[in-house]
């Protein structure tokens, strides 16, 4: 086991790794334990009792956060030349289609987030080996695929986000950034942690949301006590 680091045990003498916090205590602590240079990413790891090997325990979802992420999303849109000035208009960094396609299938994926339209899926899904395990292959479910270009580029700019277990359990995704205030980490938090309680899947036998914890991007993790933010159970 490697020795912790100076600033490491300053982070862990500032609260007790094995209390449950409530959530409104921890997004002031992250804070707090934070001792990284820069404006590090808050982030929010829900570990929930689903299998996701099985379909029908997948959870998936997407939100808004009332205060967005804190960092810039740069967003690619494919779509048809009667489109474009819409994409453009609404704020999207990169506007196109085969040109882009050929740019990804030569290895450039500089992008948060792709956008298309329903009509050029098909030249979309030959790059989905490409797109697909990068989190960036357009979903209809998530609000990727779609005729409204405008509100998609608008919605994901203002701080919408989608989040997805991983193959352990896990749900991790940022909710803000260190520089934002206790109350807006706190407020992107529920309504994160809301979404992913109603997405809670019918099969499921036991316990939903198992532990939560905040931490930020070098910082210490700091558990939360679901039962303070009226998670189900």
């Amino acid at each position: 086991m490697s020795k912790l680091t100076k600033n490491q045990k300053a982070a862990l003498a500032k609260f007790d790794s094995k209390k449950l916090y409530k959530l409104t205590e921890a997004c002031e602590l992250v804070k707090e334990v934070n001792y990284a240079k820069f404006d590090a990413s808050v982030e929010l790891s829900v570990r929930l009792g689903v299998d996701p090997r099985k379909a029908n325990q997948m959870v998936r979802g997407v939100v808004t956060l009332p205060h967005g992420t804190g960092k810039t999303t740069r967003v690619l849109v494919l779509c048809t030349p009667d489109k474009e000035n819409e994409a453009k208009e609404a704020g999207a960094d990169y506007v196109g289609l085969d040109d882009y396609i050929e740019k990804i299938k030569g290895g450039w994926t500089d992008v948060e987030v792709i956008i298309c339209t329903p009509s050029v899926m098909g030249k979309v899904g030959p790059i989905g080996r490409i797109l697909g395990p990068r989190g960036l292959m357009p979903n209809p479910k998530t609000g990727t695929v779609t005729m409204d270009i405008a509100k998609a580029v608008t919605e994901v700019k203002a701080g919408k986000i989608d989040f997805k277990v991983d193959k352990t359990g896990i749900i991790h995704t940022a909710v803000g950034k260190v520089s934002f205030t206790p109350a807006q980490l706190n407020e992107n938090a529920v309504e994160l942690l809301n979404t992913i309680t109603k997405l809670k899947p019918q099969a499921l036998k036991g316990t939903y949301m198992k532990s939560v914890y905040v931490s930020s991007t070098m910082s210490p993790g700091i558990a939360v006590d679901i039962k303070s933010i009226g998670a189900a159970e």
